[in-house]
């Protein structure tokens, strides 16, 4: 079977990185969480204190990118590739609500994109990756042999978010999640660069109301038919 590129794309909270693990796993293909990739640089602009209580500055955050090194490293106890920060494993601590409020903004700067995409492009050279976020059909892979634009209503978005953060021991409001998914949504569709929409050619999963199991025998079997055409 021929090697191929999967982008999966969509709004916050729709399960797109279980997906693409899933999908991963099941064909022996790379997976990159690009999210994780501007969870990580968010994570890096609030500990060097480049986010006030009302703004985030961009001049200092372009100034630092060079000295930002992101990449993946097999966590050999749970299986799954994380995410490390000039090093540090950041895997945790890029989960948290602090990181979820500034992340989009963080990824409407023109500079961070550039730097991000070229290096999701480079990690995508050799096809057989599965990488999903919010312009991987449509900027990184536009030529991706298969694409997936997943959705669902902010409120389902809003519950599955909010009980994950209960799990964590998060201190978090319903309506706080909720305010926080709309906001992403918001800034992510409008933003200048790169903004959030569906390829032309890209599937769409409503997934409100569809479980995980018919999510992935679904698209896993939407990749076989390309893999084996």
């Amino acid at each position: 079977m021929k090697r191929i590129t999967i982008a999966i794309d969509g709004f916050s909270s729709t399960g797109k990185s279980t997906i693409a693990k899933q999908l991963a796993t099941a064909l022996n293909y790379v997976y990159v969480d690009t999210g994780a990739m501007y969870r990580a640089v968010t994570l890096y602009a609030l500990l060097e204190n480049f986010v006030s209580e009302e703004a985030l500055d961009k001049r200092a955050l372009i100034g630092a990118l060079d000295t930002i090194d992101l990449n993946f490293e097999l966590n050999p106890n749970s299986g799954k590739s994380e995410i490390r920060l000039n090093g540090k494993n950041v895997e945790t601590e890029i989960r948290t609500m602090a990181v979820s409020k500034w992340v989009s903004p963080v990824a409407t700067v023109k500079e961070v994109r550039e730097k991000l995409v070229a290096m999701q492009q480079q990690m995508g050279v050799e096809k057989g990756i599965v990488m999903d976020g919010r312009d991987i059909g449509t900027v990184v892979f536009p030529d991706a042999e298969l694409k997936i634009f997943m959705t669902a209503s902010a409120d389902a978005r809003a519950n599955r978010r909010y009980k994950e953060l209960l799990d964590k021991g998060e201190q978090v409001t319903f309506d706080e999640v909720l305010k926080n998914v709309q906001e992403r949504d918001h800034i992510d569709s409008t933003r200048e660069v790169s903004p959030l929409r569906k390829a032309d050619d890209a599937i769409v999963f409503d997934n409100s109301d569809m479980g995980l199991k018919e999510q992935f025998e679904r698209i896993h079997n939407y990749a076989l038919r390309i893999m084996v055409a």
